[in-house]
């Protein structure tokens, strides 16, 4: 076997184990990515929420059309934990689309695909997929997603960082390295506390008193953060309208009580 034979086949085989990670353990399932969406609008302009609800559907199912090539590249470096310079690249020429629509002519379609730029953001911010090269044991993710929706009424939804809706367009790079930072380092609590002495923990054994719960909580509110911080920042290279931003109020931990140590 030449030299070149044996690359395109290590090529091949390499593209084939990506495209089965990217498969078996995706992002955000449906309803969870609809419901952070949803939560994403609440951090932006008036005008923006009422433009991307209207369009809410045909933003969902564009969603779903992740190009597959692009696709591989983001398992790639989410295994690595770093987002190379052509993923970069790529993952900028994607969120580019929206801001060229609306500049243009063909503003509808522009308000779809802003709504739809949401899965960038929301994968980057998913722990599941910064789990690294090891990944989770066979049901670790399944139960963790199905934690997650099952105590939504009890998770928090906070704005992670209110710098980041001012963000310009040049600045997204950097924050979306950011994102994959803070999730691989919650990965590894998924990992050890969903799987114990060789089996995997059922949600329903895990309360809000487990570290668990803390990151479904923090994973969450980030990436709803960070979905509408993307929003924002292609909306601001659009000219879009930045007029009534919803008002944020902070969230302070109550005074100890008399005697009580911190």
């Amino acid at each position: 076997m030449t030299a070149a034979r044996a690359a395109r086949r290590l090529a091949v085989a390499f593209a084939f184990a990506l495209s089965f990670v990217a498969s078996d353990v995706d992002a955000w399932p449906a309803p969870l990515m609809e419901r952070l969406a949803r939560d994403a609008r609440r951090l932006v302009p008036a005008s923006l929420h009422r433009l991307l609800a209207e369009r809410e559907e045909p933003s969902f199912q564009q969603m779903r059309r992740l190009p597959p090539e692009l696709g591989l590249m983001l398992a790639r470096d989410l295994q690595g934990g770093r987002l190379r310079p052509s993923t970069l690249d790529a993952l900028r020429s994607e969120a580019d689309v929206p801001v060229e629509l609306l500049r243009g002519t063909r503003v509808s379609e522009g308000l779809v695909r802003l709504g739809a730029i949401a899965w960038l953001p929301a994968h980057l911010s998913d722990p599941v997929l910064a789990g690294g090269a090891e990944g989770f044991p066979s049901g670790v993710v399944r139960e963790y997603y199905a934690f997650v929706e099952s105590n939504l009424s009890k998770i928090p939804v906070v704005l992670e960082d209110a710098a980041s809706l001012d963000l310009a367009s040049n600045d997204l790079p950097d924050y979306w390295q950011a994102l994959v930072d803070r999730s691989r380092a919650q990965a590894a609590v998924i990992r050890s506390e969903m799987y114990v002495r060789g089996r995997v923990v059922d949600h329903r054994a895990i309360d809000y008193r487990s570290p668990v719960f803390a990151v479904a909580s923090l994973s969450y509110s980030r990436t709803v953060t960070a979905i509408a911080a993307t929003w924002l920042a292609l909306w601001r290279e659009a000219n879009g309208d930045l007029t009534r931003r919803p008002a944020t109020r902070p969230v302070v931990p109550p005074p100890l009580s008399p005697g009580v140590q911190p």
